[in-house]
């Protein structure tokens, strides 16, 4: 992936108490409307560990341009009401991705990183 055009959006979901197991089975079974998407690079859902009900979905894709083509295509609205029942608020914020760092580390595991130092 050159991170030179990647278009990376994270969204910030607050899901409804009590529907968070359900809200997660669904995002899986209903993932592939974006990533199929040709221009999408994939996709990432995350729980927050410090707000109860908080998820934040990373999404990246190969440019803003086809992006915002999805943004406003049938394929996301029908995504987006799939999900929608769950939330009860949220967030999004759209970047550029300017640089990444591969991971060097030749040892696999923390056990096998102190057993080798």
């Amino acid at each position: 992936m050159t991170t030179e055009t990647t278009f990376r959006v994270m969204l910030k979901m607050h899901i409804k108490p009590g529907l968070a197991e359900e809200f997660e089975k669904t995002w899986i079974a209903v993932g592939d409307s974006v990533t199929s998407h040709p221009a999408n690079l994939g996709q990432w859902l995350s729980r927050s560990t410090d707000e109860e009900g908080v998820y934040y979905i990373v999404s990246d894709w190969v440019d803003e341009a086809r992006f915002r083509e999805f943004e406003t295509s049938d394929r996301h609205l029908e995504h987006r009401q799939k999900l929608h029942p769950y939330r009860s608020g949220g967030a999004m914020s759209t970047m550029e991705v300017v640089a990444f760092v591969a991971p060097s580390a030749t040892v696999g595991t923390h056990a096998e990183w102190l057993a080798a130092a």
